[in-house]
């Protein structure tokens, strides 16, 4: 029977096949055959993302943004929203929703936080803790112009069908790497940001 993709569904998928421990690692790697040991050491810089999940029309969304061009990291990609943890944040959990409100203006209010993802380490040197949520949908937004071209959101149902996930490549530092892409509509999806919903997927999903 076809998985349907209502919020039930996956509310109990989650809370059943989601199981997450501190030691567990993740990153940019597994399409890259000998580069787990350099990709894990090098990425020491903190940070997080909501992976907002959210009803529309009784099925799930996922929200995600284009970053503006005038960022100095990953510009003018597609990603969740997130950022930099900050000594302050009580946890990675508020670090991902406050950056979530300073990106979209989504109110913490709004945000229901069901699991994360272990540590996703990227090539650009970022330990990324990526936070799973329901948002309400009734929710509020507001796009920082300084930060996000603008706010879309996909559904999760294509984003976890294995056929929409290419295996893709571009030659960095006369390297070549390999990671996925997640085209939808005029969106190109790819690198960390669909690193990460790939590891959701086989997580969750498969």
């Amino acid at each position: 029977m076809k998985f349907e993709f209502t919020k039930n569904n996956v509310r109990e998928l989650i809370s059943t096949r989601l199981v997450y421990t501190t030691d567990e690692v993740d990153g940019d790697y597994h399409l890259n055959d000998g580069m787990k040991e350099s990709i894990i050491s090098n990425a020491v810089k903190p940070a997080a993302v909501l992976i907002g999940l959210i009803e529309r029309e009784g099925l799930i969304n996922v929200i995600l943004t284009k970053r503006t061009e005038a960022l100095n990291n990953h510009s003018g990609q597609i990603a969740f929203p997130g950022g930099r943890i900050d000594a302050d944040d009580a946890s990675s959990e508020a670090a991902a929703l406050r950056e979530a409100w300073e990106e979209i203006g989504l109110d913490i209010n709004e945000v229901e936080i069901v699991g994360r993802l272990p540590d996703y380490h990227t090539g650009s040197g970022y330990k990324v803790a990526p936070i799973i949520g329901f948002v309400r949908e009734g929710a509020d937004f507001e796009i920082n112009p300084d930060e996000v071209d603008y706010m879309f959101e996909v559904p999760l149902a294509f984003l976890m069908d294995e056929a929409n996930h290419k295996k893709t490549s571009k030659t960095w530092n006369e390297t070549e790497r390999y990671f996925y892409a997640m085209p939808y509509k005029t969106h190109y999806i790819w690198g960390v940001t669909a690193g990460m919903i790939r590891v959701l997927y086989d997580r969750v999903f498969k």
